[in-house]
């Protein structure tokens, strides 16, 4: 028993974290406008790297100093801060709308739910009161879809606000939210036995045409630089490719390698390590790129539906199932996911938003899916049915789900307990 004790604390000390892996997992997490800036800076302090070719300027201001140089523009909070002064609220209200401001992604969607926020604002308010703030003053603000849950609700919150008419809304509410709609071609098919066939296609005309990410216009055009880029092919797929507009290709100056490679001297010494520096910079970023594309295409891959137009429901999909496919690390999908972006044919889109999270261990089902499928269950019940009730409901059809797992997400929704409806 000591000596396998031994051997596994030599094997932790083993992997135990190397300068270069540091260096590594650090370019991992850099967004494309941090690597440029990285590179650059690599190029003027080591000699043996040459840029391949000039990255064009980005803006009027030096590339060589791109983050140090941003323009200072309004923010998102900013200008959602900014509308609020225009509304009557109390300070209730206020605290709440700034809390939920505060807590947005830079896309403009709130992923925190909405029982984080309320351990944030330290319990002061309820989440009935969160929400009533989330729906009737956030998500009322400009530009429209911000506050959104997910991108069907912020496609929603859009057309609300575009004034089309109550029958193409009522449509899109179907579309968008009836859970025996997998896409919209079911969609399309089911409701034509209720509405016209051009109210149904003007609908999903607009639908295609909603901004998934409301907030980005917002911030900085420098920061938002996507890595990859999705191609549609002709068989309705996608080809998704490292975008190299402005991203400088370095390799090493192998003259000046020769110059010094079979000297001895101790200033050569310091020359062969600075070689051997660029050399391991160039694999790590060809590493890091090739990983990024690895990531960003199966994401695409498995979102394939949402990301053509054929469904506006994302697949459940979490870092944890990205690793094992990919056969690398949850913490390396996680680093890949920090600040990078895929330009789509819906726009540029942040990679961390196309992963949805399953409630169920047996069953590939969103958050959003169980609320829907909870709201359906009340809406047609005979007699109040209890959260244990509804949970063997749902069970009985592969859920596999505790009660308190329907209570949570009844409750997310504002549903009374069967007592109270």
């Amino acid at each position: 028993m000591a000596i396998k004790l031994v051997r596994e604390f030599k094997q932790n000390q083993q992997l135990s974290i190397t300068p270069q892996l540091k260096k590594s997992i650090d370019l991992l997490q850099l967004s494309r406008l941090e690597i440029i800036n990285k590179i650059n800076n690599e190029i003027d302090e080591n000699p043996f790297l040459k840029k391949d070719f000039e990255v064009e300027s980005v803006g009027s201001f030096d590339d060589t100093n791109l983050l140090e140089n941003l323009p200072n523009e309004l923010t998102l909070q900013n200008h959602l801060e900014a509308q609020l002064e225009d509304i009557r609220l109390n300070n209730a209200e206020k605290k709440i709308a700034l809390a939920i401001i505060q807590s947005l992604e830079e896309n403009g969607l709130l992923q925190l739910d909405l029982d984080e926020i309320e351990a944030l604002m330290e319990y002061s308010y309820s989440i009935q009161e969160i929400k009533n703030v989330l729906k009737n003053v956030v998500q009322d603000l400009d530009p429209a879809g911000i506050g959104a849950r997910n991108f069907k609700e912020t496609i929603y919150i859009q057309l609300r606000k575009k004034d089309i008419p109550t029958e193409e809304l009522e449509i899109a509410n179907k579309i968008l939210f009836d859970p025996k709609f997998s896409s919209f071609e079911d969609a399309q098919d089911d409701l034509t036995k209720y509405y016209s066939k051009d109210s149904i296609e003007s609908v999903l005309e607009k639908i295609k045409k909603c901004d998934l990410s409301p907030g980005l216009e917002f911030e900085s055009t420098y920061l938002i630089q996507p890595d990859l880029e999705v191609i549609p092919d002709s068989n309705q797929d996608f080809n998704v490719r490292f975008k190299q507009d402005n991203f400088p290709l370095i390799s090493l100056d192998q003259d000046l390698e020769k110059q010094v490679k079979n000297k001895a001297n101790k200033a050569n010494k310091q020359l062969k390590e600075k070689i051997s520096e660029a050399k391991w910079l160039i694999r790590a970023i060809n590493k890091r790129n090739e990983t990024v594309q690895n990531v960003g295409t199966l994401i695409c891959r498995i979102q394939a539906d949402f990301l053509s137009d054929r469904s506006a429901e994302l697949k459940p999909l979490s870092n944890v199932e990205l690793a094992k496919k990919l056969k690398i690390s949850p913490s390396t999908v996680s680093r890949i996911l920090r600040s990078k972006y895929i330009q789509t044919p819906k726009g540029a889109v942040s990679m961390k938003s196309l992963l949805a999270s399953s409630v169920s261990k047996t069953r590939k089902v969103t958050p959003m899916q169980l609320m829907e499928e909870i709201q359906n269950i009340v809406e047609s019940e005979k007699k109040k049915l209890s959260d244990q009730k509804i949970s063997d409901l749902l069970n009985k059809r592969g859920f596999n789900l505790a009660r308190r797992t329907i209570s949570k997400y009844r409750k997310k929704i504002n549903l009374p307990n069967s007592r109270n409806r």
